[in-house]
């Protein structure tokens, strides 16, 4: 569907409202105990370096809490909520997870922009993209100066895995997705050309590459998303004590993508991830432009696995810690 109304136009942010590389560790520092859990109960927190918390509520059953706004990559409505969905519940897969139930926060700017676009938005999450598993029990629904769709998504771990279980001396792969989605999405928001490839990988859910990790016995794994492929590696690396060596050739990204950061359709939100890991990264091997497309700010990207999968390519692997937490090898 093409829409008259450009729904980029609207949204302050290109992305989901996320506060910059650090700046959240920041103001998060020092909470790790102002939530008294019972010894055991707390399976993943703040210490852990992932997007979503994992609790034990019994023997053998743990639940998976996760939350995330979005404000429009894309024009169409319907397209957003397809991937808007996708991308909060890539949270739970990321973790072994089953979808149980989505809750979904619409903040809607009512006297700019119609309802019925909203109604598209959310359709899309239910009819199309929301997982048979899972439920919808509820909503609401606010008024704000930018459009934005917030998820909460509980679910039921099968085996829980985190950042902080990576061990050294593993391969890691890129599942289901190729990166570049915010250059492009970036292009499209300055010229209004659409991308259907790239609409139709961001839509895509990660539960067929969790599956098979779980299937493998793959223990850490996290979504590529906001921070980039650098900045996941990098907070996944750190939380474990290991090294992450990655081979920027072997990294897979959507057609396009290249050009467009050629043409200067960087972000922001790409430039602060770069400037976050770069303390601690090798990038000694790359010009600044591979460096770029390496922390492009994702939207809803594929699963970053510790270990190996059919069809994931294997993009470097984890070693012991060394001076640098990434190193880029070019």
């Amino acid at each position: 569907m093409t829409t008259t109304i450009r729904l980029t136009q609207y949204a302050t942010a290109a992305v989901r409202l996320q506060d910059p590389p650090g700046e959240l560790e920041r103001v998060l520092d020092g909470l790790g105990g102002v939530a008294s859990w019972p010894a055991g109960e707390l399976l993943v927190g703040l210490a852990d370096g992932d997007d979503a918390a994992a609790v034990r509520i019994s023997a053998g059953v743990a639940l998976i809490a996760t939350t995330d706004f979005f404000t429009p990559v894309v024009d169409d409505p319907y397209d957003w909520g397809r991937i808007a969905a996708a991308n909060a519940l890539s949270d739970v897969y990321a973790m072994g997870g089953r979808p149980v139930v989505a809750l979904n926060l619409l903040c809607w700017p009512r006297e700019l922009l119609p309802l019925d676009l909203s109604a598209r938005c959310c359709a899309a999450a239910w009819t199309s993209r929301t997982p048979p598993t899972a439920t919808w029990p509820a909503g609401t629904a606010s008024t704000t100066r930018n459009p934005s769709t917030a998820w909460r998504s509980p679910a039921s771990p099968t085996r829980t895995g985190c950042c902080a279980t990576t061990p050294a001396g593993r391969p890691a792969a890129l599942a289901d997705q190729a990166a570049g989605h915010r250059v492009l999405n970036s292009r499209h928001k300055a010229t209004g050309e659409v991308f259907p490839h790239a609409v139709d990988t961001m839509a895509t859910l990660n539960r067929d590459a969790a599956v098979a990790a779980l299937a493998a016995g793959i223990v850490s794994a996290t979504d590529v998303t906001g921070f980039g492929l650098l900045g996941h590696v990098f907070k996944l690396a750190r939380a474990s004590g290991v090294t992450a060596i990655i081979d920027a050739a072997a990294v897979p990204y959507l057609d396009g993508a290249r050009q467009a950061l050629r043409d200067g359709y960087v972000s922001g939100g790409t430039r602060r991830n770069l400037d976050w890991v770069r303390p601690r990264t090798d990038l000694s091997t790359v010009d600044e432009s591979e460096a770029l497309l390496l922390a492009d700010a994702q939207t809803s990207g594929g699963l970053l696995l510790v270990g190996e999968i059919p069809g994931a390519p294997v993009i470097g692997e984890l070693v012991p810690a060394g001076p640098h937490t990434v190193v880029v090898r070019g």
